[in-house]
């Protein structure tokens, strides 16, 4: 994934993740959290990084970008300008399909912490009850020994 890359090639150019922040004008934590794919960078950072890290766009998101196809135009008589636009669109797309996934993982870890804290809670629930049923028990038979005692001592007093 994208985060695996980063820190791929942040690491290939003997950086650390606090450079990479300071240079992109964000928090080292960001950094981490793109690196851990907790969250990806928008297409403005994501150009800015691909430059810190001296690879292109395409290298970081794991693909190589084919020249756009035009079909009433040759690909060389294209505007830099159109180019570009084709390219940030491509960017954009891509960028939409990465925060899809990691929606979706996002997703899936919160099911399943949220189905550990539901089994936690019933586990500590079943052992309050255990608890207080032990209490009552316990209670009954020390009312039920003391007056045991009580009677013992009744018949042996003259």
């Amino acid at each position: 994934m994208l985060g695996e890359k980063i820190q791929y090639y942040r690491k290939q150019k003997g950086l650390s993740q606090e450079e990479v922040a300071k240079r992109l004008s964000v928090v080292r934590q960001t950094v981490s959290k793109w690196e851990q794919n907790r969250s990806v960078p928008d297409a403005d950072l994501l150009m800015q990084l691909a430059d810190v890290l001296d690879i292109s766009v395409s290298d970081l998101l794991g693909e190589r970008q084919q020249p756009p196809a035009q079909p009433d135009a040759e690909p060389s008589s294209a505007q830099p300008e159109d180019r570009a636009q084709l390219a940030t669109d491509a960017l954009a797309c891509q960028l939409a399909e990465i925060n899809r996934q990691l929606a979706a993982k996002n997703r899936r870890a919160r099911r399943i912490w949220r189905a550990i804290g539901i089994v936690l809670l019933v586990c500590l629930l079943l052992n309050l009850v255990g608890i207080a049923l032990f209490s009552i028990l316990r209670t009954d038979n020390v009312t039920a020994n003391t007056e045991n005692i009580q009677e013992e001592v009744f018949l042996e007093t003259p």
